[in-house]
């Protein structure tokens, strides 16, 4: 007699909210739903959520899905976790979370980071000696802009000293959940990396560097205990086992940071293959076999969710928010101006306008700097453009020429991630809420000049990664299977017609930050 199918129940906290999803273990999406959360933006760079609003919304959602009774609920063999990545939860002892975590969005860290990697012989205003130990250690340096965990920490150190004082362990958003799973704190080899104080010279054996910690100072017995992503942090608390209807033998996996777990959700597994993700921020990642610095563009391979493997991580950080800052700031803002509600789902309606443009927009060039950037240029202080606008704009030139900025900026990461591949990238997976647009994947293939898979169900390559990595944890599939359970939905090669018109706009778009770069640093440094 056959044995009764697994499945695996897989959370993705997002910026906006958890998504939450069951999946079989060989990643068949079963069933899946959303909670959102709110996001504080401070005047003085902060960005900050509630921790417990994180776990309320999860518990919401899980139950919400859960009670639709798609799978029998004793066939969950295991909770795979994912989410939002160089965030950072300060605990006491007890476990609870000293005030707001503070997430990727936060800059606030940035004069302490300076003031940690200070010292005799600059380059790019680190000091030589400190850079040349922290890439040999970890493969990076930590950001000048403030916003890795490692600038969260400094600033928590330096200007809320009691919060610091209290802290018993800092955690990663994701390792915050599982702990409020498990009771257990710990935290993955590639969830801690952007604490830039891990010694990831050995991917099977990354530990705590001590003297990197010493040049940082801040204290080791703070940072939580590190573990692989596919290690078991241990099994559901009765508690949540009770409130959700689970088994208390339920498996909970350490996890991977969102740009991990979407690589394999991607199916973008083995070295060398690329995936892009469109969400609030976007991303290209690509899988290495070896750790690698190129120091000169800022490019590194850090821990991979996959054992025994690097990824190169190039992050963009607005991408899907700059089309949600459209539609809330400027076409249905509560201002007195507005026709009317807003539509239920506005982004099908942005495809249909987009598709009226021409492709180029009709020269408009939007830059999507609208909170800084991060790849290929560390820059907090770049601010969004739209350039070129004329009487003859119209809204659908708008609207493409958004989808087309975003483009252009995922090909500048391309073109510094090549060279440090030393390979041409022939294709691309692509993934996330964007993807679900067949217009701005067929964008993609046309400005990066690149075929694009659009995968099926790319919203949920997050949580389909983190059930996946769950299931090869466990046992049920082997790494080498993913691909062949990630289904591609279309192939979207370039139109040879758009070529030089994009290449055009593209160098112009590269001209814009060149142009303004100094004027944004006058503009929005903080006095």
């Amino acid at each position: 007699m056959a044995s009764a199918p697994k499945y695996v129940l897989a959370i993705d906290l997002g910026t906006s909210g958890p998504k939450v999803a069951l999946f079989s273990t060989r990643g068949e999406l079963i069933d899946n739903d959303f909670e959102p959360t709110g996001l504080q933006l401070l005047p003085d760079g902060g960005a900050e959520q509630s921790p417990e609003e994180w776990w309320q919304a999860i518990s919401t959602a899980v139950q919400r899905m859960l009670a639709r009774g798609r799978v029998p609920l004793e066939q969950i063999a295991a909770i795979g976790t994912t989410g939002q990545w160089a965030g950072t939860v300060a605990l006491d002892q007890q476990g609870n979370a000293l005030g707001n975590a503070i997430i990727w969005f936060d800059s606030r860290g940035e004069p302490f980071t300076h003031r940690v990697m200070d010292g005799p012989i600059k380059v790019s205003g680190y000091s030589l000696p400190k850079m040349l130990k922290w890439i040999d250690r970890t493969a990076g340096i930590p950001s000048p802009s403030g916003k890795d965990s490692i600038g969260h920490m400094l600033y928590i150190k330096h200007k809320l000293p009691e919060i610091y004082q209290k802290t018993y362990k800092f955690l990663e958003p994701i390792d915050y959940i599982g702990f409020r799973l498990t009771g257990c704190m710990a935290a993955s080899y590639d969830s801690v990396t952007l604490y830039w104080m891990t010694d990831n010279r050995n991917i099977n054996d990354v530990r705590y560097d001590d003297e990197l910690i010493r040049i940082a100072g801040l204290d080791r017995s703070k940072l939580p205990d590190l573990k692989r992503a596919d290690a078991v942090l241990g099994t559901l608390l009765p508690d949540v086992a009770r409130a959700w209807g689970l088994q208390p033998d339920v498996k909970i996996i350490m996890g991977s940071p969102d740009t991990h777990s979407a690589a394999v959700g991607a199916g973008a597994v083995r070295d060398y293959e690329c995936h892009a993700y469109i969400g609030t921020s976007s991303w290209l990642v690509c899988q290495i076999p070896g750790k690698k610095t190129d120091a000169a563009t800022g490019q590194a391979a850090l821990p991979s969710a996959i054992p025994g493997k690097y990824v190169l991580v190039d992050s963009q950080e607005c991408a899907g928010i700059c089309m949600q800052f459209l539609r809330d700031n400027v076409l249905f803002c509560d201002d007195g101006l507005s026709i009317g509600p807003q539509p239920e789902n506005i982004y099908p309606i942005f495809d249909q306008i987009a598709a009226r443009a021409p492709a180029g927009s009709g020269k408009l060039i939007f830059a999507p700097w609208l909170y800084g950037e991060r790849a290929p240029v560390e820059d907090r202080f770049a601010r969004g453009i739209f350039f070129n606008l004329s009487l003859q704009t119209t809204r659908a030139d708008l609207i493409r020429g958004m989808y087309e900025g975003i483009a252009y900026n995922t090909r500048w990461l391309l073109a510094t991630a090549e060279p440090f591949l030393k390979r041409h990238v022939e294709s691309i997976n692509m993934v996330g809420g964007g993807a679900r647009s067949e217009i701005w994947c067929q964008i993609h293939a046309d400005v990066l000049n690149r075929t694009i898979r659009q995968m099926a169900e790319p919203i949920h390559a997050n949580t389909r990664g983190a059930a996946l990595l769950a299931s090869a944890a466990l046992g049920y599939v082997r790494y080498d299977e993913i691909p062949e359970c990630v289904p591609v939905a279309r192939t979207l090669t370039p139109n040879p017609a758009n070529r030089a018109l994009y290449d055009e706009l593209f160098e112009q778009f590269l001209a814009l930050y060149k142009t303004n770069r100094k004027a944004f640093a006058r503009l929005n440094a903080i006095r």
